[in-house]
């Protein structure tokens, strides 16, 4: 189901944003539409890559003992600190 929704948008925005809808062959509404459908995808993936993390750290053991990977272990594949 859609739905209709009113949005205050000063003048000189919306200008622009008509002028750029229509060179890109569509319209105010469906650029909002496409904004807000990104918007919330990205929201989502960002979550389920935190609940990922989040259960991986739950189900790890947490013991990595002495072990602290040395600066060159740290800093390789960095093209900053490659010599």
């Amino acid at each position: 189901m859609t739905r209709n929704l009113t949005l205050a948008i000063d003048d000189d925005l919306l200008d622009k944003v008509r002028v750029l809808a229509a060179m890109k062959r569509t319209s105010v509404n469906e650029m909002v539409r496409g904004f807000l459908t990104r918007l919330v995808e990205q929201e989502t993936s960002k979550d389920e890559a935190r609940e990922a993390l989040l259960k991986l750290i739950d189900e790890s053991d947490g013991d990595m003992g002495d072990w602290r990977p040395s600066r060159a272990e740290t800093y390789s594949g960095d093209p900053r600190f490659d010599r």
